[in-house]
């Protein structure tokens, strides 16, 4: 693969801004991290090398492999300055609540070896009011335990509830399944988004490393995105990650277990497609002209 990306006009900065909070417009996902024993090894240097290499933001979740991620994360930047990485997870809808929130960011909190999470999302809308747990969340940043909040899988409706909630104005993000194939957000939830200020955090960037999409289409496959990125000297799946940077707000966080790809990943941050290309990507790959379903898998 080469260094370098010969063309194309596009530019982007490095950061978003994330409702007052800056993150990186490329992080790293820990789902499915810490399921096997003989992969710990490599999967915890790959998530150093990503900090080393700017990809200072790593996302985890309470039941990624009944904590078995985040107990993986936490060794991984154990040795790492606290202050050259941030640390996100995921509460379960079943604990969102205050008779169980606070214990399950302590152990959270344990199991990533950490006094704090930069990051604290509700995962998914269960069935604790947005009221009760929005004022939790407000309690843990009081407390010195989160930093910031914000919320996983929400469509409209949600989000409209959820700022219509007293504290509800200070949600950071919202993470929801977000690629070139998979491009629903756009018609209504992005722009609610960023007319508040809310960065969005796009896991499965990838399109599941390649799985065939809803629109029935392998993206990682897909003859337009090879031949596309090979004119830049780049892959499929790096062209995949420099559409999100289209958008201001909009931040990446795909699974990189390997060195190899999560230097792919950090790479490509420097490709720059031309108006022309996108065009072409566009037509293959239309945005909504209606609301969809929230895309979750």
């Amino acid at each position: 693969m080469a260094a370098m990306y010969p063309r194309g006009d596009y530019m982007h900065t490095n950061t978003i801004d994330a409702n007052g909070m800056a993150l990186p417009i490329l992080g790293q996902g820990g789902w499915f991290m810490g399921d096997s024993p003989g992969k710990a090894g490599t999967e915890a240097q790959a998530l150093r090398t990503g900090v080393a290499l700017g990809l200072t933001l790593i996302d985890t979740a309470e039941i990624y492999g009944n904590g078995r991620s985040e107990a993986l994360v936490g060794r991984a930047v154990r040795e790492l300055p606290r202050e050259s990485f941030q640390l996100v997870s995921k509460v379960h809808p079943e604990n969102a609540g205050r008779q169980h929130i606070f214990q399950s960011c302590a152990a959270s909190l344990k199991r990533l070896q950490t006094d704090y999470l930069d990051l604290y999302l509700l995962h998914w809308r269960g069935n604790v009011p947005l009221r009760e747990t929005v004022a939790c969340m407000e309690e843990l940043v009081a407390q010195g335990k989160i930093r910031r909040w914000g919320v996983s899988n929400f469509d409209v409706e949600d989000m409209q509830e959820l700022l219509e909630t007293p504290g509800g104005e200070n949600c950071a993000v919202d993470q929801v399944l977000y690629h070139l194939g998979s491009r629903g957000i756009e018609y209504a939830l992005l722009p609610l988004l960023a007319a508040r200020g809310i960065g969005v955090m796009a896991y499965c960037p990838l399109a599941q490393a390649g799985a065939v999409s809803r629109t029935g289409r392998g993206l990682l496959r897909h003859p337009l995105l090879t031949q596309t990125a090979a004119g830049y000297g780049a892959t499929a799946a790096q062209l995949l990650l420099a559409f999100l940077w289209r958008r201001p707000g909009v931040m990446a966080i795909p699974k990189a277990a390997s060195l190899e790809h999560v230097r792919e990943n950090a790479a490509a941050r420097e490709l720059r497609i031309s108006e022309e290309d996108w065009a072409r990507l566009d037509a293959a790959f239309p945005p909504p002209d209606r609301r969809v379903p929230l895309d979750v898998e």
